[in-house]
């Protein structure tokens, strides 16, 4: 049985923490301007992977924060993963020198395949995790959205999941979109039928989660993480008691 582990993410504005409302920059909530101090509260409170996502850079990748994600990171002494619009591989090597223990890519893996299947094999695997945002239609298929959710890519989870189990896929963050950023539960069937198709990949849930029910409700389903963002921000529980319910039911 893997060792999952509880997963608090940060969105970052321009140096601020936000949360986006269903993926949408029009519906913005400010939370601080202070995501270390946000960061280290979290891992004084047992995080030991955080997750990061650089929204100023995924809008526009000449604004990128990495010199703010390294400070991050520097100063919270803590693994953090981070994603937001990687498109090139300079990005990649980018956050990977300014200390992030892994680079989470989206659509940039759907689209450009041969690609990062190359950053795969010069990086490591285990430097990336891909990011998979599906919408499940009514027949029960998995199409990945990307661009932001603005687009179907007309490509299965299974499909593009298989591709990269050539290069040695370890890492995906897969959500159901319909759930982000709702408080309104996770897809748990999704993730026990996942899980148990690729048992070699490590799944990190991602989107819904609003109580520690929430969380108790992904014990057995073969997660190895569970990402938690608007949830902590807005108090409902905080990481040590999500750790705990996790660990102890």
């Amino acid at each position: 049985m893997k060792k999952s582990i509880i997963i608090p993410a940060l969105d970052l504005i321009d140096g601020h923490v936000v949360r986006l409302y269903q993926g949408d920059y029009a519906k913005t909530t400010l939370y601080t301007d202070n995501p270390v101090a946000q960061f280290q509260r979290y891992v004084e409170q047992g995080a030991q992977q955080l997750h990061l996502v650089d929204l100023t850079g995924a809008k526009d990748p000449a604004k990128r924060q990495t010199a703010l994600i390294g400070e991050i990171i520097a100063a919270t002494k803590c693994k953090i993963q981070v994603g937001g619009g990687i498109r090139t591989e300079q990005d990649v090597a980018d956050l990977l020198a300014v200390g992030a223990n892994r680079v989470v890519i989206g659509s940039t893996a759907v689209k450009e395949r041969e690609m990062v299947k190359g950053w795969f094999n010069k990086y490591g695997a285990e430097k990336f995790v891909l990011a998979l945002d599906v919408n499940i239609d009514a027949s029960g298929q998995k199409i990945i959205a990307i661009s932001g959710w603005q687009e179907n890519s007309g490509v299965s989870l299974e499909e593009l999941i298989e591709d990269f189990q050539s290069v040695g896929l370890q890492h995906v963050l897969c959500t159901d979109i319909s759930r982000d950023g709702t408080l309104a539960g996770s897809n748990v069937d999704l993730y026990k039928e996942i899980c148990a198709k690729y048992p070699d990949v490590n799944f990190q849930s991602s989107g819904g989660i609003g109580s520690l029910d929430d969380i108790k409700a992904l014990k057995g389903t073969g997660v190895a993480g569970v990402i938690v963002g608007r949830a902590l921000l807005e108090g409902k529980f905080n990481v040590a008691e999500a750790i705990s319910c996790w660990q102890n039911g």
